[in-house]
């Protein structure tokens, strides 16, 4: 383990899946941005970083141990010491982790490309650390529509990804409903030449295709369908004009 100094983080808050611990080039000036002091570098194996990259789950006890009171910001004018935070890495990528007093990654950040090049460099000449973690090689992380799969946001944007999950919550709160007609109906509207079909169609085969059409990419059809499906509902409707910087129309 090493200290470093002078650490640029993002914090993006209770993310479970690394596409949404946004790289560098996608920060924005109204994110959580702060400058570390000194934070603790550690070398960990492959899987141990993609655990913490990848879920909130509790980190290593012996982890946590290490770091412990390591990591230091200056706030107006006066040093805070951060219980749990630590720069990650397993040799070719990084992550940085604040657990906020608890045992979980609760925050997550990526580095500026400066820094993560220096990082990387430290990390060729640092032993890894072994921390066994009892969800090694045993669960296999479950996907769900509120926790998208990555291969459905390959490609995509910051906004595109925000706003497939805003979708997909929308489609979640849909099926929820169990309302047969209105799957059929926003099953036609996705395939508008199927409406004959759709006529006939049970609840779980229009649900089925309606998630098989949407869950790849992103497009002005999604966007058009994303907006109509959450119109009316408050919290939706700030989520989209978080994103578009526009009222649902």
């Amino acid at each position: 383990m090493e200290i470093v100094s002078d650490i640029w983080v993002n914090w993006f808050e209770g993310e479970e899946n690394s596409y949404n611990v946004c790289e560098f080039f996608e920060w924005r000036k109204h994110d959580f941005i702060e400058l570390l002091d000194q934070i603790p570098l550690i070398k960990v194996e492959k899987p141990l970083l993609e655990y913490i990259e990848n879920d909130l789950q509790d980190l290593p006890q012996e982890l946590l141990k290490d770091v412990r009171n390591r990591s230091v910001i200056c706030k107006n004018n006066q040093r805070e010491i951060i219980e749990y935070c630590f720069i990650a890495t397993d040799g070719e990528r990084c992550i940085v982790a604040d657990t906020l007093g608890y045992a979980i990654p609760v925050r997550k950040s990526r580095l500026i490309p400066r820094q993560e090049s220096l990082i990387l460099q430290k990390a060729e000449k640092m032993l890894v650390e072994t921390y066994p973690f009892p969800s090694a090689g045993l669960r296999k992380k479950e996907y769900h529509l509120l926790s998208l799969r990555p291969e459905w946001m390959i490609g995509l944007t910051r906004k595109e990804r925000q706003l497939k999950q805003l979708l997909f919550m929308a489609l979640d709160q849909l099926h929820s409903s169990g309302n047969v007609e209105e799957m059929r109906y926003w099953y036609t509207e996705w395939f508008p030449t199927k409406y004959t079909e759709s006529r006939n169609m049970t609840f779980d085969d229009a649900w089925q295709g309606l998630i098989s059409g949407m869950r790849q990419g992103w497009s002005e059809k999604h966007n058009d369908i994303c907006e109509r499906m959450i119109r009316g509902q408050s919290y939706f409707e700030k989520l989209w004009e978080l994103e578009h910087g526009t009222k649902v129309q």
